[in-house]
């Protein structure tokens, strides 16, 4: 915004400027301020959503691959225990255990009860892959109707 006081008429103002011939500049913070504080509010709003991530619904999975191959079959419960087979089965020696039991298994099927929070799942995840094995997810394949 600029100002000129060349059609100024009075004394009082005049005499401040009698030296100048141009215009007086001068710098509008007011939008700057509000682009700021709009900022601030859509970060405000969404800094907990970068934090906690968004909630997704897994959907259900429409192929369904029939497999022929025999191999081992990690299960995990609702609390996150780990069963190779039907047996009980020790987190940390999971990898060794396979390996002992199923000595030319390169794959494992990973089999986990929907309601297991997801960390076991990661955790037996990172353990196989560990142990060099090839992980496979068993899921349910949904029927025609899309249920």
């Amino acid at each position: 915004m600029a100002f000129s006081f060349n059609n100024g008429g009075g004394g009082v103002g005049r005499s401040r400027f009698r030296g100048r011939t141009g215009a007086l500049s001068e710098i509008n913070v007011v939008p700057l301020v509000d682009v700021v504080l709009v900022l601030l509010i859509i970060f405000m709003l969404t800094a907990h959503v970068m934090e906690y991530g968004l909630e997704v619904d897994v959907p259900k999975v429409n192929l369904h691959k029939e497999s022929t191959e025999d191999l081992p079959v990690v299960s995990l419960d609702r609390n996150g225990e780990v069963y190779l087979g039907e047996k009980l089965t020790n987190f940390n020696q999971l990898g060794d255990t396979i390996k002992q039991r199923y000595p030319n298994s390169k794959a494992v099927f990973v089999k986990a009860d929907k309601g297991t929070v997801y960390d076991p799942i990661a955790q037996v995840i990172s353990m196989l892959n560990k142990a060099k094995l090839d992980v496979r997810l068993v899921t349910q394949p949904t029927d025609a109707a899309g249920k």
